[in-house]
């Protein structure tokens, strides 16, 4: 390997900004790839995973929680090196410092620099915004059925949405509850053609239009909701064990402004190698446009980041490998 040029002194090689999976994954890769990294992690954002109360389909771990096993990858990272801090990210900057190109990071704590950047601030479920949602969150209510649906094996359950998430949740998980109950405000499903079809077909599925969930209660845990249907105003309460909410997510990116290209839902734009539109800057995890949303997807993303911005930080310094 022929000697790299030297980076002046307070400059990382990469600033990984999100705490969850994708980021603690890439973080574990730069610090082995002896990358003078440095990870930002929110406690004023809490991650999806961070909401699951049992996770079982993370390979090799039988059963944990969300917190247990976002708490097993940073014990990991630090272990191998990696520096951590707090701070909620505001901005991402480009400038030029001695000659180099770097990436300012601003978080309340001040701003850091770096040659590159892999954001894997994740996403947010859009939530009902209604008295117990919050209160049996883990508890009941739930946003994500392949994380949760299990647990509600033989039980009363209700699916929030009209979409096509809402519709593919709602028939998977009839694998298995008694029944799953789709509430959709308007009259007719979002959802595409195919689904919709399939949700007709599916002899556990009951349709409830034209109405909202206005309440989740129960007492330690969910027993039911009260429905109110928007067209006549009547109100009445559905006895389940769980709702789930599929109205949606929103991709923590807002702190990007334009700096990298996004979709209209505001999710970063990557290539197979995580790498955005802009030279530097890399994204992972449930922050980028992606299908399919889970722990262990977003760790493959997060290491394939890590992998790519190893590269492009290896290229600027002039490193060759022989």
């Amino acid at each position: 390997m022929v000697e790299a040029k030297r980076v002046p002194e307070g400059i990382y090689d990469v600033i990984i900004i999100g705490g969850g999976p994708a980021g603690f994954t890439a973080g574990i890769y730069a610090a082995r790839a002896r990358m003078n990294a440095f990870l930002v992690e929110s406690f004023s954002i809490t991650g999806q995973v961070m909401m699951t109360e049992t996770i079982e389909n993370y390979p090799g771990i039988e059963k944990i929680t969300g917190f247990e096993l976002i708490s097993v990858f940073k014990k990991q990272a630090e272990s191998l090196g990696l520096a951590v801090g707090q701070g909620t990210v505001k901005s991402v900057s480009a400038a030029e410092k001695d000659g180099w190109s770097v990436w300012q990071v601003e978080d309340e704590n001040g701003t850091r620099e770096a040659l590159s950047v892999i954001i894997a601030s994740g996403a947010y479920p859009k939530k009902l915004d209604i008295p117990g949602e919050e209160e049996f969150s883990g508890k009941g209510v739930s946003y994500c059925a392949t994380c949760d649906g299990a647990f509600f094996k033989d039980k009363e359950i209700i699916v929030v949405g009209g979409g096509d998430t809402a519709v593919e949740e709602a028939i998977f998980l009839t694998r298995f509850g008694k029944r799953v109950r789709l509430v959709h405000r308007k009259d007719r499903l979002r959802a595409s053609r195919v689904l919709q079809e399939r949700a007709a077909g599916n002899k556990k599925i009951e349709l409830v239009l034209d109405s909202v969930v206005e309440e989740i209660n129960g007492n330690d845990k969910v027993g039911g909701a009260t429905v109110k249907n928007v067209k006549t105003g009547r109100k009445g309460r559905i006895e389940c064990d769980g709702v789930f909410v599929c109205v949606g997510w929103s991709p923590n990116t807002g702190f990007l402004g334009d700096v990298v290209e996004r979709d209209e839902k505001g999710c970063v734009i990557v290539d197979d190698g995580k790498k955005t539109s802009r030279e530097g800057i890399f994204a992972a995890g449930d922050c980028c446009k992606k299908r399919f949303h889970q722990v262990v997807t977003a760790c493959g993303d997060g290491a394939v980041a890590s992998h790519s911005a190893q590269q492009y930080v290896d290229e600027l310094k002039g490193v060759a490998y022989k």
